[in-house]
């Protein structure tokens, strides 16, 4: 309370200057007000915990990264998909994204390599580096005793390996099987499980018995034998393909003694195999059923499995199927999926829209290279990204790409130390300006870029009909 000399000297003051002065409070602030005045100082947006992966284009924090870290708190699952044309960075952020990873003691890693140059795979360096031999499914290597795969290996179970049978076939026939010759690769299967009892049964087994069934299989349905022979015809010449075909030697024998599949990395060489084929789907679906029944196990340890290509999975209903399975066991066991594919239109275009569309959901992450306008902004509406980063994709450089962390969105630069570049770049992509040093120029210009096209969209519900996400930052490293 004022004393009266104060009260009558406050009431002048009023009187003559229609104000009072009053005490200025003391000025207190709290580490979050200050980070949020200077961004630089912040902690990394999706936590300090993991591998790093860049730095923030518009705050110039560095950015941290790891499913692991972030499953059950930020994200609902740990898989991961990226995106973007070629010549942007999409190869040199997986192999640094892995090399990071391994120096966790807890962390292994299974890549399918589907590229390749001067007869190698693109992970030959890293593995090489790493003391690794990959897993290289070569047909003509095969037929000289090179790595084999059995899609009937006991260490699968009667159920997978039908699936995995079914799937092949369905793959390769590009339709479903229908009933009755599904019931006949059914029998085959099962009588060659039953009678096979001294060796590995293997693909050879399956066919033969589908072209000279047993009686027995055709009393128990009460049908003619010939009938049981005719359906199981078609059948028996797709699984020929892979006996006696363009795929023999790689699957038609037992699974290759030695295997390592307790190696920190496990690279799987298909480079060997014609991308555009029919031959790839049914190579990847082998593989992942194979690694499913062999390689994932309920310890403690976290598994990242890498696919480059991934549009032979993801746009194959078939084998979508069988990696949709994967993919919801694999979050209980410890299993980060990611897929690389250039293209969104490559998948959810195809024929398997309902089951790329399933599959996509499950990848809560999402990082996003540069692309045409119109594949920006089809991209943007399957992904639901706010309207700002759909404008901005089109002109990002090499290097930067907008990462959607299950809502999280910013634009960030990857980097990479001079003891990764060499291992992470092949000789064509050595020759790609821009992307190796950091161009602060560009990422100037990018985050300018985005800032503008934020202010124009302030309100993603009016605008786009999407749940506002998070927004980039005004201020400009």
């Amino acid at each position: 309370m004022l004393d009266p000399l104060s009260a009558i000297t406050n009431a002048f003051t009023s009187f003559l200057f229609g104000k009072v002065e009053t005490t200025r409070l003391p000025v207190r602030t709290s580490t979050g007000q200050a980070q949020a005045v200077y961004l630089p100082t912040a902690a990394p947006g999706l936590g300090d915990s993991g591998v790093i992966i860049g730095r923030e284009v518009y705050s110039g924090k560095g950015y941290i990264y790891d499913p692991f870290q972030l499953y059950g708190q930020q994200l609902p699952a740990p898989h991961w998909l990226v995106l973007g044309e070629s010549g942007n960075g999409k190869s040199a952020l997986e192999k640094t994204y892995v090399l990071r990873q391994l120096r966790f003691r807890d962390r292994q890693v299974v890549v399918l390599d589907a590229q390749g140059e001067d007869g190698v795979g693109e992970w030959n360096l890293i593995a090489q580096q790493l003391g690794i031999t990959p897993i290289r499914l070569d047909p003509m290597a095969a037929l000289d005793g090179g790595i084999r795969l059995n899609p009937l290996d006991p260490s699968i179970t009667t159920t997978g390996q039908l699936a995995l049978l079914r799937t092949i076939i369905e793959v390769a026939m590009g339709r479903g099987l229908d009933e009755r010759s599904g019931f006949a690769l059914k029998v085959a299967h099962a009588y060659v499980n039953e009678s096979v009892t001294d060796r590995q049964p293997v693909l050879t087994d399956i066919v033969e018995q589908l072209r000279h069934p047993e009686a027995e299989s055709a009393e128990s349905m009460n049908v003619d034998i010939d009938d049981v022979r005719a359906w199981g015809l078609d059948v028996a010449l797709v699984l020929d393909r892979l006996v006696d075909g363009d795929l023999r030697g790689m699957f038609d024998g037992p699974t290759t003694a030695g295997i390592d599949l307790d190696a920190p990395l496990i690279v799987f060489d298909l480079s060997h195999i014609d991308r555009n084929s029919i031959a790839m789907p049914i190579l990847m679906a082998i593989v992942g059923v194979w690694l499913e029944h062999t390689w994932i196990r309920p310890d403690r340890k976290k598994r990242i499995f890498l696919v480059e290509e991934a549009w032979h999975i993801i746009n194959s209903p078939f084998v979508a199927q069988l990696f949709q399975r994967l993919l919801k066991f694999g979050r209980r066991l410890g299993l980060s999926f990611v897929a690389v594919v250039h293209h969104l239109s490559d998948v959810v275009d195809g024929a398997a829209a309902k089951e790329a569309a399933a599959i996509l959901k499950m990848a809560s992450t999402r990082t996003i290279y540069a692309q045409k306008t119109d594949e920006a902004r089809a991209t943007g509406r399957v992904l639901g990204l706010p309207r700002w980063a759909m404008e901005i994709i089109p002109t990002l450089t090499p290097g930067i790409a907008v990462w959607d962390v299950n809502g999280n969105v910013q634009v960030v630069k990857h980097l990479i130390t001079d003891a990764e570049r060499p291992l992470v770049y092949t000789d064509r992509a050595m020759t790609e300006d821009g992307v190796l040093d950091r161009d602060p120029a560009a990422e100037r210009a990018v985050a300018e870029r985005a800032t503008a096209a934020m202010e124009r969209y302030p309100d993603e519900d009016e605008v786009y009909g999407t749940t506002p996400r998070s927004t980039p930052r005004s201020t400009v490293a």
